[in-house]
């Protein structure tokens, strides 16, 4: 064979062999999706206290496992332990005034019984005096006099029923339902709830990370203080959209991580987002933006899918460690295919 045919030779196999490899591409793409744009993702919760306050203990260290509830730090409680006393002091100070409001409003029931009768009398002896005038039998100056009594009287009267409204309205309601005992209680309870918001707890189980407290630091309230990193973590994907046609939930998968490409784990879709940040539009009162590309050939749209492994892993998976996620097609020839080209990426991205 002449170094001519050779060549020929050559350049057909190469053809031959980019085109097969062209339409492998094509077709593996549709049957047997897979995408190399993939991560483990976990819930980060920004752990922050919600008094403002000098730091007092630092409970936890970095990379620490906690529990659900289990106190992180601590905030000096002293301050809070003051405003707590002064609240029940507050409290009692209010029922000793509610006593005095009781007091003051039985003696003012007494005084508006004693200028009643005081009332009734001074009526009766005007109308006595009245007539006694009418038959000439008292002067004029002593039947005034007695019309001017039971006025005032009256008009006592009236100022002894005023009072004892004025003290209803401040005592308010009977025993300790009133005004002034509830705004008593809801301080207390304002300082006892600051007082337990000075030991600041995890709100979930996880593992603490970036830890940077010191004890005797100043934080303000919100100010988040350290990471608290979930224990449930999620695969999540991004496939192009085309490659998706008969993904739904409940697809088998194969996930490979870059740090252990020799392993494969079975995962199932668990649910694909209904839409991606480029399809989101703000209403905004602008006009549209058409969107304007000089490629023949545009970029395909990626969509989101979750996954959930099947068996429980026996291995920790940082938040943002890189995998390969291969979608299983029902074809058994297909399957094998698919197992081999995870394969095949997943080992090429441990070596590069």
């Amino acid at each position: 064979m002449t170094p001519d045919q050779q060549f020929t030779r050559l350049v057909r196999i190469a053809m031959f062999g980019f085109a097969f490899i062209f339409i492998y591409f094509l077709f593996a793409d549709l049957k047997m999706p897979m995408t190399t744009e993939a991560m483990a993702t976990r819930s980060i919760t920004k752990v922050a206290p919600q008094v403002s306050g000098r730091i007092d203990q630092v409970l936890v260290h970095n990379n620490q496992i906690v529990k659900k509830g289990q106190t992180l730090f601590q905030i000096d409680s002293t301050p809070f332990q003051l405003a707590v006393e002064e609240a029940e002091l507050s409290l009692e100070q209010a029922k000793q005034n509610n006593a005095e409001l009781d007091a003051s409003l039985a003696a003012a029931k007494a005084d508006v019984n004693a200028a009643q009768s005081i009332s009734v009398q001074k009526n009766r002896e005007a109308k006595r005096m009245t007539n006694l005038f009418s038959n000439h039998g008292v002067s004029q100056q002593e039947r005034d006099q007695s019309v001017s009594n039971a006025q005032s009287a009256r008009a006592n009267l009236l100022a002894a029923q005023a009072q004892l409204e004025k003290i209803k309205v401040s005592r308010g309601l009977a025993g300790e339902n009133n005004l002034n005992i509830r705004q008593a209680q809801n301080h207390l309870k304002q300082a006892q709830l600051n007082l337990a918001y000075t030991q600041v707890k995890a709100d979930q189980d996880g593992l603490v990370t970036n830890l940077h407290l010191e004890q005797g630091s100043f934080k303000s309230a919100g100010s988040p203080a350290l990471a608290l990193v979930s224990n449930q973590f999620d695969i999540i994907a991004d496939f192009r959209e085309k490659s998706l046609i008969d993904a739904k939930k409940g697809t088998e998968a194969l996930v490979a991580f870059d740090g252990r490409p020799s392993e494969l784990f079975s995962a199932t879709v668990e649910s694909i987002d209904a839409g991606v940040s480029s399809g989101q539009f703000d209403a905004n009162g602008e006009l549209a933006t058409p969107t304007s590309s000089s490629r023949w050939v545009r970029d395909a749209q990626r969509m989101r899918l979750h996954f959930t492994f099947n068996q429980p892993l026996d291995f920790v998976v940082a938040a943002g460690a890189r995998t390969t996620v291969q979608l299983v097609p029902e074809n058994g020839l297909f399957a094998v295919l698919a197992k081999a080209q995870i394969k095949i990426v997943s080992f090429m991205h441990y070596i590069y």
